[in-house]
């Protein structure tokens, strides 16, 4: 029995510890996007981890850069990026302050306004499609470059925050390789995700691109 979601925002000490640690507790939590004609609301499925300076996968491997800044500062944020010229996704900043790390949201089950999801996607053949992948997932919530830094715990004023939602129990999580990361990284299997899900994406071994989160 699944238990009723919890409303309240998550606080900054929950994002300001270790990715690893983060990442599959963030599995059951709700993701809300507040548009003029309503709020999206997701139950977040899968993500993945990224550990920054450690990882070879992540955009912050080689350090501070204009497209990354927002991933050195405080806990919390969401850090979003641009991929193949066409689509975004959506990272939640993790550890202390300075240390860059991030959780990419991978796929989720919209639990709200799934009308206002489906004018996004409209090639999704069912809403168990309307987030499944995170540029999917992006699209479904109206998130772009423009939330880039956004506060995901701010409790007032905000566009998107993170709530606590209901944690996934450690027995019903499941975890394996990162999808598309190759060379080092490639083994690590810290992508996390609800077992059995159908709103879980399917996993997908390398293919050229570039580092992520």
């Amino acid at each position: 029995m699944i238990a009723t979601p919890d409303r309240t925002p998550l606080p900054r000490k929950f994002f300001d510890r270790p990715v690893l640690e983060v990442a599959p507790d963030l599995l059951g939590r709700i993701v809300v996007r507040e548009t003029p004609d309503g709020p999206i609301a997701l139950r977040l499925t899968e993500v993945e981890a990224y550990d920054g300076a450690n990882d070879p996968g992540s955009h912050a491997y080689r350090g501070r850069t204009a497209r990354n800044e927002v991933m050195f500062g405080e806990p919390g944020h969401v850090y979003v990026y641009f991929t193949y010229g066409m689509w975004f996704c959506m990272n939640l900043v993790c550890g202390p302050e300075g240390r860059a790390s991030g959780v990419l949201l991978r796929a989720g089950e919209i639990t709200e306004g799934a009308e206002l999801a489906r004018t996004r996607r409209l090639s999704a053949r069912n809403d168990k499609e309307l987030a499944k992948g995170p540029a999917r997932l992006a699209t479904a919530l109206g998130v772009d470059r423009e939330f880039n830094g956004t506060d995901a715990c701010a409790t007032t004023d905000t566009p998107l925050r993170v709530l606590t939602g209901a944690p996934v129990p450690s027995g019903q999580v499941s975890s394996g390789p990162r999808t598309g990361v190759s060379g080092e990284g490639a083994v690590h299997p810290w992508r996390y995700w609800v077992t059995d899900d159908p709103t879980v994406s399917p996993y997908r071994a390398h293919a050229p691109r570039r580092s992520r989160s």
